[in-house]
């Protein structure tokens, strides 16, 4: 009979490339607000459900037997979904079969890019905020981060000074458009800008465009549409900010051969493959959806604007986003020294819990006076906080 001893407490065993990253801040940030009752505008995911469409065609992929190993690559009706839709939006046309990759959301497909086609000690250009992932699965793959941040109030992307970052090291790229956490669509001519940079020194982009149908403000181009570009440009997308289904976790990876490759060899010993009726379901959704987008687009809008305005009435400085669905703004009324110390200050006094988005820095510094609200919510959601707000 074994026996397990109550008495001895090991410290936590974490490889060191992991350990500089701790608890996540949603992790914690979604505890606190849950113990005290909080508004939640924190964690970007929607609190009301998906689209009845999308769940009934996940039922009936389930009922129609879908439910074995489908191809690693994916499930062909949803990888010719995914073809489809990109020569639709960037008119860029791919093989469904050799250079779509079906992912476990967008962050395995962002894990697999860097283990599968990086080698140690490759640098990789990332522009700060950053998606909380990315500086892990970099640090997974022993890559090295090199970091350009983006300043406030425009969070303008300055490829000349990318390209002063790079040395005979950098390999890649990694570029979020719209951008999470500051909303910023990037223009044409700074794409274009960046891609000079990338075809002189033959660099690798990871183009993270998992909020392409949230543009409100400029319109989105996937950098993979630029000329030269589609060879080096690995485009990263996912359904669930779409269609509200992020805990469906489906994502993918576009790309040429030589490139899906190296995201394939990381892939199939990651996840393999993915929920297969999610896959169906998620062909479904893609086909035909123009009406589903204008409502999608004029809801965020709205709740958009409603947020911004409630934000700035309690006080805030509001950096007003082009896209995606998340407000930055600057919380120094609120007299705290960082933004943890502010996130925590909320849902203690106000009752509203939202990001601190210093882990999102390379310098945690640079974003201490700042603060990510979402608004991917119900409307009473958010109307219920910004009254919480106004009482400050």
């Amino acid at each position: 009979m074994s026996h397990r001893s109550e008495s001895i407490q090991k410290p936590a065993r974490i490889t060191t490339k992991l350990q500089p990253f701790g608890e996540t801040v949603f992790s914690e940030i979604n505890r606190l607000a849950m113990e005290s009752g909080a508004v939640n505008l924190g964690q970007g995911c929607p609190d009301f459900d998906a689209p009845d469409f999308i769940r009934e065609a996940a039922r009936d992929a389930i009922n129609s037997g879908h439910n074995q190993y489908p191809p690693m690559g994916g499930a062909p009706v949803l990888t010719q979904a995914i073809a489809d839709d990109f020569q639709a939006t960037a008119s860029i046309q791919v093989d469904p079969a050799h250079e779509i990759t079906v992912t476990c959301g967008c962050t395995e497909a962002i894990a697999a890019c860097l283990i599968g086609l990086l080698e140690p000690g490759d640098e990789v250009i990332v522009m700060d905020p950053v998606y909380d992932s990315y500086r892990p699965c970099l640090a997974m793959a022993g890559a090295i981060p090199r970091a350009l941040t983006l300043k406030p109030p425009h969070f303008e992307l300055d490829a000349a000074a990318i390209d002063a970052l790079c040395t005979e090291k950098t390999r890649a790229v990694m570029l979020n458009t719209p951008h999470n956490p500051t909303g910023r669509v990037f223009t044409p001519a700074e794409l274009e800008a960046l891609a000079d940079v990338c075809r002189r020194r033959d660099l690798i982009v990871l183009s993270d465009e998992v909020y392409h149908r949230m543009v409100y403000e400029g319109r989105h181009i996937s950098i993979a549409s630029l000329p030269g570009m589609y060879e080096r440009t690995i485009t990263l997308n996912s359904l669930g900010k779409t269609f509200s289904v992020t805990g469906w976790k489906i994502g993918w990876a576009i790309a040429p051969p030589h490139l899906t490759a190296g995201i394939r060899s990381a892939h199939q010993f990651l996840t393999f493959d993915i929920a297969h009726p999610f896959q169906h379901a998620a062909a479904v959704a893609l086909r035909n959806r123009e009406i589903y987008y204008q409502e999608l687009h004029d809801t965020y809008l709205e709740r958009r604007d409603l947020l911004c305005e409630g934000l700035e009435q309690a006080g805030f400085g509001v950096y007003r986003p082009q896209g995606a669905y998340f407000v930055l703004c600057d919380h120094s009324h609120l007299g705290q020294p960082d933004d943890i110390s502010a996130a925590k200050w909320l849902i203690e006094h106000a009752g509203v819990a939202a990001i601190p988005p210093s882990s999102f820095y390379t310098d945690p510094a640079e974003g201490a006076s700042l603060m990510r609200f979402g608004f991917c919510k119900r409307i009473e959601t958010i109307k219920a906080a910004l009254e919480r707000l106004a009482q400050l």
